[in-house]
């Protein structure tokens, strides 16, 4: 017994070590040192001396044992509710004389205890989770009725109708009932920086009993979903509070099980409640360089190194670095939006460098990086080998010659035009420049004192004496102004924080009143047009000309025009918003609708526009706690515009009393029946020429084409009812009538409406009703 209870006492004391370098070198920052080791009750001894020994928990690690000093006991007290303490790390020395001293105490409490301690301590199901303070009382509670569990927890998200999973939590039983997760993807835009991308959900963790002690820390799981990884980015959890100050957890796995669930998950210890997400962020390196110098090349790129001489400081120097590389399709773009770039040939990676600038170089850094070498260049060297080739082949036969002549001029023509070729290509006016950011003077700088020599393989390499807080190589084929270059520098900022994207709006073919709008890459444009296309969706409209968007910015739009649209089919005339993400995929699908359904009467169409708007990060993190609403747009200009059409769904229309005359006046009733005789009886032409004498107006023969758009018939039925309510009660609408058949060109028609008219012989009432009906 007293060896298992030394072995389990030491076993805490090395755990709790491991776990602190660990969680400090995962880089959480404050919290990590503030937090806790080992969830502990209170359990009195025989001599005076309280043995802390953690509570129940169910699938979980192993149980540790640790003591607790009077200093602790009088912080808890004193700080019972507060997340942030001091680490106490005891060293196995203090275990090795707590077993001399207490072996005896440890033994009798352990007898004593045996059903529940021992028990406790030897159970496999158990875990060493750090917790709070707590007090007796309620670490008593938690030991006996909350065991630690992992539980699934879901969520709504804005414009979906099932529910996500948020987020798995492994934390006792009864801090997970106290515990309620969100998911706020509405502010998503102020939790990302540059460089960062948003690779999952934003969630919220809050507690529903503020009273309540939670056991910190706990784990929790986030499921992500990152497409782009590479060398030079790393995936972290950001840790966000309420005043969106954030900081970064290292994950400690990445399982692809959590539950029954399968993905990607990137589980964490967190030490406190608030905003959490998963981004995609550039992978920082950090090392200290001694007094004695150091040679270091990086992990993430083997081809950037670093050498600090001997007495380069004064005294260790930590260092936390990271690269962003620059790809040259970037450089591509900007040479051809700016003329004055072109002498650009290529760039090194953009190195962010932090160390303190307070202790001055003693001695020059020497930094490798690799930078592409001139193609035109490489071309030349091709041409300039196999001109060596040539020239080689021409010494061997001009030897044999001089051999079997002693003829020397051979030999001199061989040399010329062997030197002549390796000239070739070597007098290209390529120079390297250095530029770096002076935190100071806040600007980029030409550094020309700096001399950049070309190493093999496409590296080149450098000394530079003083802090800089970035730096860039640029290699150039020709001079370029300093200004230009600082210019280049700023404009390749720019883009690297920008990607160029696209806005789709396309309409469902069985319903096209049904749209989906995303925010779309521009290198994935086909692609996701494709998936659209597969959904069933298809335009017009056509994409939209691309732009420059940066992480976290939004695309707020609107709706003008004889069309608006609701995201829930009952709230029109609304402003919605995407927010872009480079890895994720704003979408939006939206029911259109007519404002006006007599609106737009000439056309086939009801016609609007989608109206764009542009909202930076500044901009949203004034605003972002307001709604939105279309009048806030006036004074911007619009990003893009989107024309939409929405075709006019066929719809039963009762006549107005215009042209429907129900009356008891029997001659009422005949002219219709005769009208409509009338109607049947004119073709297409003959309808074309009625209605150019006829004194109609032309917006009236649009409407009637629109009313009746399918059937001639009624459209000349319409035509006449028209011209004949407009007629005064006294006019002689037979006569008038007969006289515009007649010029027409339809005589026969007008004797015949003569004849049926003054002996009232019409069979046409049947027509009518059948029409009616």
């Amino acid at each position: 017994m007293e060896n298992e209870d030394h072995k389990l006492l030491q076993s805490s004391h090395t755990e709790q070590k491991d776990y602190n370098r660990k969680e400090e070198s995962h880089g959480a920052r404050s919290y990590n040192k503030k937090c806790p080791n080992r969830s502990f009750e209170e359990v009195p001894g025989s001599n005076g001396d309280d043995i802390i020994l953690s509570g129940r928990s169910e699938d979980i690690c192993d149980r540790s044992v640790i003591n607790l000093s009077d200093q602790e006991q009088a912080v808890s007290e004193e700080f019972p509710t507060q997340m942030e303490y001091e680490d106490h790390k005891p060293t196995e020395n203090s275990c090795e004389e707590e077993k001399d001293n207490k072996k005896e105490e440890i033994y009798e409490i352990t007898r004593s205890k045996r059903n529940n301690t021992i028990e406790s301590a030897r159970s496999e199901n158990t875990c060493n989770t750090p917790a709070m303070n707590l007090s007796t009382n309620d670490s008593e509670e938690v030991e006996r009725s909350s065991p630690w569990m992992n539980k699934e927890f879901l969520a709504e998200v804005s414009g979906k109708i099932e529910a996500e999973v948020a987020c798995y939590i492994t934390a006792p039983s009864i801090t997970l009932e106290n515990l309620v997760c969100r998911i706020i993807n509405d502010t998503s835009s102020l939790v990302v920086e540059d460089f960062e991308e948003l690779v999952s959900n934003v969630i919220s963790i809050a507690c529903l009993d503020h009273g309540k002690l939670i056991p910190f820390p706990i784990n929790i799981a986030i499921p992500f979903t990152a497409r782009y990884r590479g060398n030079y980015r790393d995936i972290m959890v950001k840790v966000t509070n309420m005043n969106f100050q954030s900081s970064y957890l290292t994950p400690i796995s990445f399982d692809g099980y959590q539950g029954n669930q399968k993905g990607t998950f990137a589980e964490v210890k967190i030490c406190q409640l608030g905003i959490f997400c998963v981004v995609s962020c550039l992978k920082k390196e950090t090392f200290t360089i001694p007094k004695k110098g150091l040679s270091q090349k990086l992990s993430m790129d083997s081809r950037i190194s670093f050498y600090y001489p001997p007495e380069t400081f004064s005294s260790p120097v930590t260092m936390q670095l990271k690269v962003q590389p620059i790809e040259p399709s970037l450089v591509s773009i900007l040479k051809a939006k700016y003329d004055m770039y072109h002498s650009v040939v290529s760039t090194s990676p953009l190195v962010h460098i932090q160390h303190p600038s307070s202790q001055p170089f003693n001695k020059s850094v020497s930094v490798i990086l690799p930078c592409p070498p001139n193609p035109e260049k490489k071309r030349s060297e091709d041409a300039t080998e196999h001109g060596r080739a040539s020239s080689a082949t021409l010494a061997r036969v001009t030897t044999l010659y001089f051999n079997l002549c002693n003829d020397f001029s051979c030999l001199g023509l061989s040399r010329a035009m062997s030197a002549s070729v390796r000239k070739h290509g070597e007098n290209l006016g390529e120079s390297l420049k250095v530029l770096g950011y002076r935190s100071k003077e806040e600007e980029w700088v030409v550094l020309d004192d700096v001399i950049v020599r070309n190493a093999r393989n496409g590296l080149v390499s450098f000394e530079v004496d003083e802090y800089l807080e970035s730096f860039i190589v640029i290699r150039l084929s020709f001079a370029m102004d300093n200004t230009h270059l600082v210019h280049f520098i700023q404009a390749l900022e720019e883009v690297i924080r920008s990607t160029m994207a696209n806005v789709v709006l396309y309409r469902k073919k069985e319903y096209p009143n049904k749209i989906v709008v995303l925010l779309v890459l521009s290198k994935e444009l086909n692609w996701e047009l494709q998936s659209l296309h597969e959904e069933g969706y298809c335009g017009p409209p056509e994409p939209t000309q691309q732009f420059q968007l940066r992480e976290g910015e939004q695309i707020h739009f609107k709706f003008s025009g004889n069309i608006f649209a609701s995201d829930d089919g009952k709230n029109f005339g609304k402003a919605y918003r995407l927010i872009f993400h480079s890895q994720r995929k704003p979408r939006l699908e939206l029911q259109l609708k007519e404002v006006d359904e007599f609106g737009n009467y000439s056309s086939p169409h009801y016609k609007g526009t989608a109206i764009f708007y542009k909202m930076t990060r500044e901009t949203i993190a004034k605003n972002w706690d307001q709604p939105l609403l279309p009048d806030d747009y006036q004074d911007q200009s619009p990003l893009c515009k989107l024309s939409l059409t929405l075709p006019k769904h066929e719809k039963l229309i009762n006549r107005p009393q215009s042209t429907k005359r129900i009356s008891t006046d029997s001659s009422e009733a005949l002219w219709d029946n005769l009208l409509y005789w009338l109607a049947e009886e004119l073709s297409e032409d003959n309808a074309s020429l009625l209605s150019l004498h006829l004194p109609i107006r032309r917006s009236t023969l649009q409407l009637v084409r629109l009313k009746c758009p399918d059937n001639l018939t009624h459209q000349i039925y319409e035509l006449l009812c028209f011209w004949k309510k407009n007629l005064p009660r006294s006019a002689d609408k037979q006569r008038l009538l007969s006289r515009y058949l007649r010029k027409s060109g339809r005589s026969d028609l007008s004797e015949e409406l003569r004849f049926k008219w003054e002996n009232k012989a019409f069979t046409w009432q049947k027509h009518w009703f059948e029409m009616d009906n």
